[in-house]
């Protein structure tokens, strides 16, 4: 991703968040996404990365959370829009998937009850619809669409396959933004790499941008455009993941580099695409 023009923009994160008058969590946060790139946002657990993700879809409450600057996306700041209004986006134009899949289902519904009710909640359409919207989601997270499946409760499902759902889930609608707040920390190493992969493609072939949130700094450099590093409230350091990888430039995001025990080939091959 080269071309920094304003059209190009798709969400300009300006930020302070702070919880009950306390020091803030985030401090002049800066952050830009651009359409169709996958971002990266690093940083150890309590540096403020799931923070960022609440407020940029407005899941903070107000009353407890002190949220100060702007967020643009798509035209509207985020932190004056209606209550009414984010729930419209959310799902629709902003989706988020989480850590725990088997946590974020619902036990009691069949998976074909949670897309649908996930459908019908932006979409309306015929039975039919729905049912097509359903099977082209399932199969581009690579996952059945038969009634055997459907009918599974997410206990009767692998972890990485719960995942896949979330992810089915989260693309029904063709977001133009997807966060993905640590999604791959619940798995094995094996199913992460499949789903990193699976990020990547979909982000590849339907345009989505992905905010990738993670403490794996790896894992991160292996799927995105540009890394964003988080420390202590603060973007200490914002490059290509070519740039962070090869050549940091500040102290924390040197030590994140140095206590990795290699830098995987594919990930440095890769970094930068």
């Amino acid at each position: 991703m080269t071309d920094n023009s304003q059209s190009d923009l798709l969400l300009s994160a300006h930020l302070w968040v702070s919880y009950g008058g306390k020091v803030p969590v985030l401090r002049d946060i800066d952050l830009d996404i651009r359409r169709g790139e996958v971002l990266g946002l690093v940083g150890q657990s309590g540096s403020g990365k799931s923070t960022l993700a609440m407020a940029i879809l407005g899941l903070l409450d107000r009353k407890r959370v002190r949220v100060e600057g702007t967020i643009g996306f798509e035209g509207s700041d985020l932190l004056r829009v209606s209550e009414s209004d984010l729930r419209a986006l959310r799902g629709r134009r902003l989706a988020l998937v989480l850590q725990s899949p088997l946590s974020s289902l619902n036990p009691a519904l069949k998976i074909r009850t949670q897309l649908t009710e996930a459908w019908r909640a932006h979409a309306s359409g015929t039975k039919a619809d729905c049912q097509t919207a359903i099977e082209a989601a399932l199969a581009s997270v690579s996952l059945p669409s038969d009634k055997d499946f459907l009918r599974k409760y997410p206990s009767q499902m692998s972890v990485g396959q719960a995942q896949r759902v979330l992810l089915a889930m989260a693309i029904l609608h063709r977001p133009a933004l997807l966060i993905a707040d640590e999604a791959t920390s619940a798995l094995d190493v094996i199913t992460q790499s499949e789903i990193l992969s699976l990020f990547r493609s979909l982000n590849q072939r339907t345009g989505t941008a992905i905010l990738y949130i993670s403490h794996d700094l790896a894992s991160v450099a292996g799927i995105c455009d540009r890394i964003a590093i988080l420390h202590e409230g603060t973007i200490a350091e914002l490059g290509t993941a070519e740039q962070i990888v090869t050549n940091p430039q500040h102290e924390y995001t040197r030590r994140l580099m140095a206590a990795l025990p290699s830098m995987p080939q594919s990930a440095a091959a890769t970094a930068g695409r």
